[in-house]
């Protein structure tokens, strides 16, 4: 994964260090000298991550930090302090400013490589949600849920140590509801069905593998958007920074300081909150204007307002996109012959095919009657020519069944691909290239996929 990350430390052989390191994992890096320097840019440059000296003059990293969480267009940006300071006192003051982590100098070059990937996740995720719910608001969808911020939230602990368990309950519950589990392969099950807005997991756990646990919570349904926190041991860098790895969000060194972890856990159950009550908006409010009722898929209205956000995030990244125009061969004659409400069971399964062989991020539109439309971020056009040819292997290989009954019907789709060509290019001609790219496979036989490089 790349990103764009701002670094900002007065001393420039500092910033030298850390811009060589930075650009040999492929990242895209800006410097800046002072904490006024670092507002104006990152106000005029999206980054995705911000690393941040502490002791500068003037305006010092926690100010900086600060202001950069108190802006709406930045708050999101993650903030890594790096600091010769370790005091407890220290990392809580960057707490309290809005600092993600820290960095201890002298940096090791895997700590500060694991933790940028991963705070680059977790804030792509965030983002990939306030741009759909920003989309929503576009087309008049705004949600009007209240956040409960004053509400208790609960959190299951996982130690199976007694004493450490009932340390960290005591400490937690000052302002939380602690469910407290010894037994991993228990808690996953709880996790699954309990209403957590936290896990935090003993990184030393005795009878089980606590990296495992992690990844059963990333790997199911239920819990996958669960944030985790760590405790861990200072010494134990190798497996904390493997936690990191698996999509834990954040980690607390020992000793645990109360102070510390009670911030720390507030944060992630804010972005928690936060998250939710998106992802409630993309689910539901969008869904009633921007779903096409047939086929539970998005339709032209919500396309043509999200490839505009998408095309400009290219830009904007100087990234890839791709679009995938598909029509589903002989559709006339299937209505024709077999009567419109077995089209419609065809368009159906056409639909649920498609929905399930796509990422997350990518989006599924039914442009109009048998027409689909696939929009694939971070996708150049070799790996979405790639994509389209499984899709139409998926459908052409797999009769569809129709009215419950005996019948088979094989249905085949044409594809067409089209990609972003850089600075100029617009949601419009993208789409138009990709439904020439399409006019061509119909013309040359069907049940085939076009590029516009072909």
């Amino acid at each position: 994964m790349t990103g764009r990350i701002l670094v900002v430390d007065d001393v420039k052989a500092n910033v030298r260090l850390l811009e060589a390191r930075l650009l040999a994992e492929y990242f895209e890096v800006k410097c800046a000298t002072s904490g006024e320097e670092a507002l104006k840019t990152i106000r005029d440059w999206s980054c995705d991550i911000v690393l941040l000296d502490v002791m500068m003059p003037g305006m010092d990293g926690f100010e900086t930090c600060a202001r950069i969480k108190a802006e709406p267009r930045t708050r999101h940006v993650p903030v890594v302090m790096i600091t010769a300071l370790d005091q407890t006192q220290d990392r809580i003051k960057g707490l309290e400013a809005g600092a993600d982590d820290f960095l201890t100098k002298p940096i090791n070059d895997v700590a500060l490589v694991t933790r940028v990937r991963n705070l680059i996740a977790l804030k792509r995720a965030s983002d990939e949600l306030r741009m759909r719910a920003h989309t929503g608001s576009v087309l008049g969808c705004d949600d009007d849920q209240a956040a409960a911020e004053g509400a208790a939230s609960r959190l299951l602990v996982v130690d199976d140590r007694a004493s450490s368990l009932e340390r960290l309950e005591k400490m937690l519950s000052a302002e939380h509801v602690v469910d407290g589990e010894a037994d991993p392969a228990q808690a996953v099950e709880r996790a699954a069905g309990g209403q957590y807005e936290l896990a935090v997991v003993n990184l030393s756990l005795q009878n089980a593998d606590p990296l495992r646990f992690c990844s059963q919570l990333r790997d199911q349904e239920p819990t996958r958007q669960l944030p985790i926190m760590v405790i861990a041991d200072p010494d134990d860098t190798p497996r904390m920074m493997r936690s990191l790895d698996l999509g834990v969000n954040d980690y607390v060194l020992r000793p645990v300081d109360k102070h510390e972890l009670l911030l720390r856990v507030r944060s992630q159950v804010s972005r928690k909150r936060a998250n939710d009550r998106l992802m409630s908006d993309v689910q539901k409010t969008i869904a009633l204007a921007v779903t096409d009722a047939l086929t539970g898929l998005h339709n032209r209205r919500y396309l043509e307002t999200h490839l505009n956000t998408l095309t400009r995030q290219a830009r904007d990244r100087e990234g890839n996109l791709s679009v995938l125009t598909l029509d589903i061969d002989f559709f006339k004659s299937i209505n024709d012959t077999h009567g419109h409400d077995v089209g419609d069971e065809v368009l159906k399964e056409f639909a649920r095919r498609l929905k399930s062989n796509i990422r997350g991020l990518d989006l599924a539109c039914r442009h109009g009657g048998e027409e689909f439309v696939l929009v694939m971020p971070d996708t150049d056009l070799s790996v979405a020519y790639q994509v389209g040819e499984r899709i139409r292997r998926l459908v052409a290989s797999e009769p569809f069944r129709v009215q419950n009954g005996p019948e088979m019907l094989t249905v085949t789709v044409s594809v067409g691909v089209a990609s972003y060509h850089g600075e100029g290019d617009t949601p419009e001609e993208i789409l138009k290239r990709s439904d020439e790219a399409l006019y061509s496979a119909k013309r040359e036989g069907r049940n085939r996929v076009v590029s516009q490089a072909a």
